[in-house]
């Protein structure tokens, strides 16, 4: 059933993909027919409006779009047993660079790029060894420790908070980070951590991200860190209710819930995906691993106007010095993902 299911999926996509490849519209010189490449991306379950993750990857290929001669087709699956058929949709039609977002469609992306070694594929929080895959990598447990300082300098109470996604080795990095970057400004701090699930559906559940929140401000946290997708954003709910103060993620979400949002931890998916869509358009497509960290600025956190006020200049000044510590190799943060990985390997 889930195979015939997922060959209808891809007849449908193909039907509705086909009039766009000669479709003409008045917005940019790629769609009158100029365009030097065509590029889809298909977009995790959150969908690219989650304000988060997917909504990063968006920014940058809407971006690539304004400044580059591309055609830009995007799909939304509502489900994990649409995200075969819709990259393989592209594939279909020579799309000549396809993007999966998220770390789920790892296997998936590598699949289909091995079955069409031709076009080049990018990949988003995971990685291939094939040569027409080029894997967007972050280091985000080094902008989760900055966020995690500001959190500690903010704390009243001592007692932090974590809400992560699913329940996985890449959320431990952000978790792990936050936690560090806390006890490197008060060793004694406690930090509470949940997570919303262990399926996909986990990204999609602002009413179980709003329950755990609430249950750790309870606790006594009075800033929590969310690492959740569209899940985080009933964990803003919850800090505007409790009048506390909760962290954004991937996006700069500080807008959301202006006051209650301390800052976010940003992780600059745009960037890294204008860059590989660019290079694609020159002629100069990667393969292989590409990795974003402080030093590159592929993660950090935001200050603006809705919360500058709320983090003292003294604070910035520490956080700033701390994140040059971090590029120069005083400060190690430990990447939770990798030793998971390693001790898994060993076994």
């Amino acid at each position: 059933m889930k195979r015939l299911r997922a060959i209808l999926l891809t007849i449908l996509l193909m039907h509705l993909l086909l009039p766009l490849t000669g479709c003409v519209t008045r917005d940019t010189a790629a769609d009158s027919g100029s365009y030097r490449a065509k590029v889809g991306i298909v977009f995790d379950i959150g969908g690219k409006d989650d304000r988060s993750f997917n909504a990063a990857a968006n920014v940058g290929m809407l971006r690539a779009k304004r400044d580059l001669p591309i055609l830009l087709r995007d799909v939304e699956p509502g489900d994990p047993t649409s995200l075969e058929p819709a990259l393989r949709a592209f594939s279909q039609y020579g799309y000549n660079l396809i993007t999966g977002v998220g770390f789920a469609q790892g296997p998936i992306v590598a699949q289909v790029a091995a079955d069409y070694p031709r076009l080049h594929f990018v990949l988003i929080d995971s990685k291939s060894d094939l040569p027409n895959v080029a894997s967007l990598l972050f280091k985000e447990h080094e902008g989760s420790f900055l966020v995690g300082m500001i959190a500690a300098s903010k704390s009243q109470t001592g007692i932090l908070g974590f809400v992560g996604g699913m329940d996985i080795p890449l959320i431990h990095k952000f978790a792990t980070g936050y936690e560090e970057g806390a006890r490197y400004v008060n060793p004694n701090i406690r930090v509470l951590r949940n997570y919303v699930g262990i399926t996909d559906a986990a990204w999609n559940n602002p009413g179980k991200g709003r329950e755990l929140a609430n249950a750790q401000y309870d606790q006594g946290a009075d800033v929590i860190f969310q690492a959740a997708g569209n899940s985080g954003l009933g964990v803003f709910d919850a800090a505007e209710a409790y009048h506390k103060f909760a962290i954004g993620v991937d996006s700069n979400q500080n807008w959301i819930k202006p006051g209650f949002i301390l800052t976010s931890m940003l992780k600059r998916i745009e960037n890294a995906v204008y860059s590989i869509v660019r290079d694609e358009v020159e002629g100069r497509f990667q393969g292989g691993v590409h990795i974003y960290g402080l030093e590159n600025d592929g993660v950090d956190y935001a200050l603006d106007d809705y919360n500058r006020a709320l983090i003292p200049p003294e604070v910035i000044a520490r956080v700033e010095q701390a994140k040059r510590d971090i590029v120069a190799g005083k400060i190690r943060v430990t990447d939770a993902m990798a030793e998971e990985e390693s001790r898994d390997r060993a076994k």
